[in-house]
């Protein structure tokens, strides 16, 4: 007989352990279907939080090496004192990292014995009729009762003609393991996961190069902070190649030889320690027998509603494995995490209002940091708005010269009618904590003007939004 529970969620991301954990607050007997050995999918195993550890680490090794900027020395033992060398053990760094990861997971597993969560083990495939087989050793069989949560994530996506043998030609999923700081890295992409490990293991001590197809980095953000990005990055002497791509890359020794097609025409013959593909994710749906149900698919996601339902009655879908059918779905951890929480409650009975996906938060924790929220200067003139723009470098403030962090800006994009707040992008110091109250302004449909009569603290970063906002009106006290 197939073990019956109200709500059958498959995969234990960020997106279904949420879904899980809400719709047991809510009374729904539930059971998660997790093949990993560890609950948390990608977000906590392989992306967000190990990443951010090493990033973390890189922050450190940056600190330490300006020290004596802040009137700090390193003893020495052979010269006695002051500045000695300083360095990155990359065996500590991994054991910190895995320790944080493993202490989140257990973290996971908690909140499911304490909300009375069923994980099984295994590989799902939905069999129709509000049933799913779990794969692991004997076959089990079970039943919803109201709904089957699909949300099995997406993974790195190779290239044509690029072959990851995950050893030299690697993913994000490698990288986060490497044991030792490469002397060359090459890495295809400049969108979030590719910046940040540029950033990683320039700080690291890693001569990198970026190959980024589209004419800029960081393409789905503003303009200005792509320009201020590259700016940065030359400084810190990452190269970059935009309007660039690689044409072939084999593996050769103990490396890598790449060939480049540059935005000029030329070509460019590389060679590094490793190749990092970092061009995009793709939707995990395979053994899950999503076609044999009849669910409704494009280009390989599962197609849903803005309730997150599917086309065959009792499946809903969230996260990264789903397409809304308009412009590129955001495969943001905080997005499937928000999308579960509504699934859930509607699936409870509850009411729930649809997402708005123009006030997502997107944080890219490179160096500096990129927070950005709404429309960009860009997409509100694609738009019809007839824009106002207000930015303020960070550099002019007190506590940015405290911290000896001066890049970057605050940047916002408004409505010059009605004085709405379109989006706010910045890159610089804090700014993917400065994002939230960017947010919650745009999520409460402020003017400009609101912003300007916020009081904000000083000294803080947080000033710049301020200044912006009253930079917006040409009234900028400090610029």
């Amino acid at each position: 007989m197939p073990r019956e529970y109200d709500l059958i969620v498959i995969g234990a991301g960020t997106g279904g352990y949420v879904a899980a954990i809400r719709a047991a607050q809510l009374g729904l007997k539930t059971a998660v279907v997790e093949k990993q050995s560890a609950l948390g999918g990608t977000c906590l195993l392989w992306g967000c939080i190990p990443t951010k550890a090493l990033l973390e680490h890189a922050h450190a090794l940056k600190v330490v090496r300006h020290a004596r900027d802040w009137g700090v020395t390193l003893g020495d033992a052979s010269a006695g004192s002051g500045q000695g060398p300083v360095g990155i053990d990359m065996g500590l760094v991994q054991a910190r990292k895995d320790r944080i990861v493993a202490g989140l997971t257990k973290g996971v597993e908690f909140l499911f014995k304490k909300n009375k969560i069923d994980w099984i083990k295994g590989t799902a495939r939905l069999t129709g009729n509000s049933g799913v087989d779990v794969f692991e050793g004997e076959k089990q069989t079970l039943r919803a009762r109201k709904e089957i949560i699909v949300a099995t994530g997406s993974a790195p996506r190779g290239i044509p003609g690029i072959e990851i043998d995950g050893k030299r030609i690697i993913t994000s999923d490698e990288a986060i393991g490497l044991r030792d700081v490469p002397r060359t890295i090459a890495i295809m992409g400049s969108g979030a996961v590719g910046v940040e490990f540029a950033s990683i293991f320039g700080r690291f001590g890693s001569d990198v190069t970026i190959v980024e197809l589209l004419p800029r980095l960081v393409p789905v953000e503003d303009e200005g902070v792509s320009a201020e990005l590259e700016k940065s990055f030359r400084k810190q002497g990452i190269t970059s190649h935009t309007g660039a791509r690689v044409t072939a890359a084999h593996v050769s020794g103990d490396g890598v030889d790449i060939d480049v097609q540059l935005g000029d025409g030329s070509t460019k013959r590389m060679r590094a320690d490793y190749l990092l593909v970092a061009t995009g994710r793709g939707p995990v749906t395979a053994g899950l027998n999503a076609e044999g149900v009849g669910l409704q698919m494009e280009k390989g996601y599962v197609k849903v509603d803005a309730q997150y339902r599917t086309n065959v009655p009792g499946i809903s879908a969230i996260g990264d494995v789903i397409t809304l059918g308009g412009p590129g779905h955001p495969q943001l951890a905080h997005v499937s995490s928000a999308e579960g929480i509504l699934t859930a409650e509607r699936i409870a009975g509850r009411e729930s209002r649809p997402l708005n996906y123009d006030h997502v938060p997107g944080c890219t924790y490179c160096d500096p940091e990129i927070g950005s929220v709404g429309l960009t200067e860009a997409e509100a003139k694609s738009r019809g708005y007839d824009v106002r723009i207000g930015t303020f470098p960070f550099g002019v403030l007190g506590r940015a010269k405290m911290a000896g962090e001066t890049e970057g800006f605050v940047k916002i994009v408004a409505d010059r009618k009605y004085d709405e707040l379109l989006g706010v992008h910045m890159i610089g110091p804090r700014s993917t904590e400065l994002v939230a109250e960017a947010t919650v302004a745009l999520r409460l449909e402020s003017t400009v003007e609101e912003l300007i009569r916020t009081i904000h603290a000083h000294p803080t970063f947080a000033e710049a939004i301020g200044e912006a906002a009253h930079a917006v009106h040409g009234a900028a006290i400090h610029s």
